[in-house]
């Protein structure tokens, strides 16, 4: 904390993830690969004193949440890189956010003075903690009071963000550069911006400032030459995790990927349906062609001083 806090985060009740950790790593015995994995929207354990408050049923509550997206992208420990998964849902803790980006009106108490309560997202009621899910529908029924969502980040969104450090500072270290995939899905019925054509796969590098632009071209040739439909940036260019972490001339290199929903699980009842398989498997593939990419477009050289 930046700043003398009145808040007294030991009074929050610890959260319950049913008896998981807030988030893990996945990594292998030998990690082979520059490439590090996150998933930070596929958490599924819904602490039960976080649903007690919430004013939506728990089928309702998922509407946000990348389903699934962590077993699709599974094969990449296999292949010998790490990932790292949130088990926490995103409509709790939103860890594609700024720290601090809260919205006032959720909360009884004084916000502190750092936090952003005015960013565009927060407008949207999907900050760090969230107002909403998709499709606008209100999350809680009362305020929450300021040391509850001061608890989410301090406790888990902060050590969150260390370990994905960590796994980025070790492999850069180890290999002269870093790549990090954030792997997401996105609902069947979103339309590119300047078509009426729904995307299987959005790439999104911030338009061509958080990794090198061989890296997209590749993802998007590799997508494309399978028979799905790819878009760039369009709607989705890339979130916090994205902006803060790709830093190319530094040997830092983030690229977002959102995957069509429709594509592996009814969307409604929060179920897999037979796709799934295909695009795991599809995804294995692209995976283990992806991390072939030559070592050339990544010099280890390339690293500037922070």
């Amino acid at each position: 904390m930046n700043e003398t806090a009145p808040w007294n985060l030991e009074t929050v009740p610890k959260a319950d993830f049913n008896g998981r950790p807030p988030f893990e790593v996945l990594a292998p015995a030998d990690q082979r690969l520059p490439f590090v994995f996150n998933s930070p929207h596929s958490g599924r354990q819904y602490p039960p004193r976080f649903l007690d408050a919430s004013r939506l049923d728990e089928k309702a509550i998922r509407r946000s949440e990348d389903a699934f997206v962590d077993d699709l992208f599974a094969s990449v420990v296999e292949l010998g890189a790490p990932m790292l998964r949130a088990h926490f849902p995103r409509a709790y803790l939103d860890v594609n956010r700024e720290p601090y980006e809260l919205d006032p009106k959720m909360f009884d108490g004084r916000l502190p003075a750092y936090a952003n309560i005015r960013s565009i997202r927060v407008a949207g009621g999907l900050g760090t903690v969230a107002r909403v899910v998709s499709e606008n529908h209100e999350i809680y029924k009362h305020r929450l009071p300021v040391a509850e969502a001061l608890y989410r980040i301090e406790e888990i969104y902060k050590p969150y963000h260390s370990a994905l450090r960590r796994l980025l500072a070790q492999t850069h270290v180890t290999f002269g550069y870093a790549i990090l995939i954030d792997c997401h899905s996105m609902p069947s019925s979103i339309k590119c911006q300047s078509s009426d054509s729904r995307p299987d796969f959005v790439l999104g590098d911030r338009y061509g400032t958080s990794c090198t632009a061989e890296l997209t071209k590749y993802a998007y040739d590799l997508l494309s030459s399978m028979g799905y439909k790819v878009s760039r940036n369009k709607p989705y260019a890339g979130g916090f995790i994205t902006e803060h972490y790709g830093r190319p001339a530094s040997g830092l290199h983030t690229l977002q990927i959102e995957i069509n929903r429709g594509l592996y699980m009814d969307e409604t009842d929060h179920l897999r349906h037979d796709g799934f398989l295909r695009l795991a498997r599809d995804l294995s593939k692209f995976v283990s062609d992806l991390t072939a990419m030559p070592d050339a477009v990544f010099p280890s050289d390339a690293i500037a001083a922070e």
